[in-house]
């Protein structure tokens, strides 16, 4: 630890009801100022909004460290779960496996920011010495409260080897995103790709724009219309993919008011009705992508709401990348490149630990094979 630091006598491990309980500026501090889905502002937002808590299935346990003046020192977010929804790395077949052998895998503690497949620090630290006294903080929490595992996805790829180091089993996959490779413009992307690519992704954007007008709005622009128009697009996007949206109509509207320069809204007009809607997020290094829908099916109006308008933003703000969500092959022919992402799980049962370790072993073997084969179907030229 730095020598300013406080000494590990004076530190507290403790187990919070929800990150409401925390100052939001010391929150903050921790790294929360430079990710959006771990800010104090997003995280309170779902927990206020009742998007997560009683009867979600998420129960905020967040577990911090504070020294003898009651400061914030380190923090994770973390979830008692009661499912593996809204995670986006599958463990279901995890959980089978436990049952069938007599035990249970639920609940288990997820250190996540909730229904967001977006990389992030998942240890907000004041010095990466403290690690280790946060992640033994996840496990004794486990062992105390018969909870089966632990499991932190989405970690920011600087922070696996925190995770490692700790001993925690370490899974990856793959996401597209798209990188930033100091362009002027949209054209100088286009330049960089395949004549045939580059003449397809034209096409597409004017076809999806013929006849509409596209609207950016941020911050104190957001009125209350143009949240009730998304959230009939996103109830229709969550209600296909879900069953149920994870997000409350409540969440919007106060992640507007608290953390609306964040955010930018984009919303496609026909004579003067929104008929499609993406939610992004900016963080300090990235733009992230996270919602849409739409009343109306328009070709290739989804690519350019989602992707296309994430590339113009990321260009103009000087952003070195666009993540965009989970899954998506689609996204490759876009520009979007394969990039790995990390998780990380700690598991109770020494042979279930092992089984699952094993499993992982041959899952990351097909993982570097798939990456192989979509780094060479990416659109760019292919030089010498």
């Amino acid at each position: 630890m730095n020598d300013d630091s406080p000494a590990q006598s004076d530190l507290t491990v403790r187990l919070a009801p929800g990150v409401g309980q925390f100052n939001a500026a010391q929150w903050n501090s921790l790294g929360g100022d430079r990710n959006p889905f771990i800010s104090h502002e997003f995280l309170t937002s779902l927990e206020d909004s009742g998007s997560v808590g009683e009867g979600t299935g998420w129960d905020p346990a967040p577990i911090a460290i504070t020294d003898g003046q009651d400061r914030l020192l380190a923090a994770m977010p973390s979830y008692a779960k009661g499912h593996s929804q809204g995670e986006y790395v599958f463990d279901q077949s995890w959980a089978d496996a436990l049952h069938r052998a007599g035990r249970n895998y639920y609940p288990k503690l997820q250190i996540a920011s909730p229904f967001t497949p977006a990389n992030g620090p998942r240890l907000l630290l004041s010095d990466p010495a403290l690690s280790g006294h946060l992640l033994k903080g996840a496990e004794i929490v486990c062992e105390q409260n018969g909870l089966s595992s632990a499991h932190a996805t989405f970690i920011d790829p600087d922070q696996v080897s925190l995770f490692e180091d700790a001993d925690w089993l370490l899974r990856n996959d793959l996401q597209f995103h798209w990188l930033n490779r100091d362009y002027d413009n949209f054209d100088g992307f286009l330049d960089e790709l395949a004549s045939r690519k580059r003449k397809n992704l034209r096409k597409e954007r004017a076809a999806a724009r013929s006849g509409l007008r596209i609207e950016r709005l941020t911050g104190d622009d957001i009125k209350p219309e143009h949240w009730d128009a998304f959230w009939v697009f996103y109830q229709d996007t969550g209600a296909r993919k879900w069953g149920t949206p994870y997000l409350t109509r409540e969440a919007f509207t106060l992640m507007g008011e608290r953390m609306g320069d964040r955010m930018v809204l984009i919303l496609a007009y026909d004579e003067g009705v929104a008929i499609a809607g993406a939610l992004n997020f900016i963080g300090s290094d990235a733009i992230y992508g996270r919602y849409w829908g739409c009343t109306r099916d328009v070709r290739f109006l989804h690519f350019e709401l989602c992707y296309y308008q994430a590339i113009d933003i990321a260009i103009e703000r000087r952003l070195p990348r666009v993540e965009a969500g989970a899954q998506g092959g689609h996204k490759l022919a876009r520009g979007y490149e394969p990039v790995q992402t990390w998780s990380a799980h700690w598991l109770a049962e020494p042979g279930f630990r092992a089984a699952v370790a094993d499993f992982l072993d041959r899952e990351r073997e097909g993982v570097a094979t798939d990456q192989l084969i979509l780094d060479d179907r990416t659109p760019f030229k292919k030089g010498g």
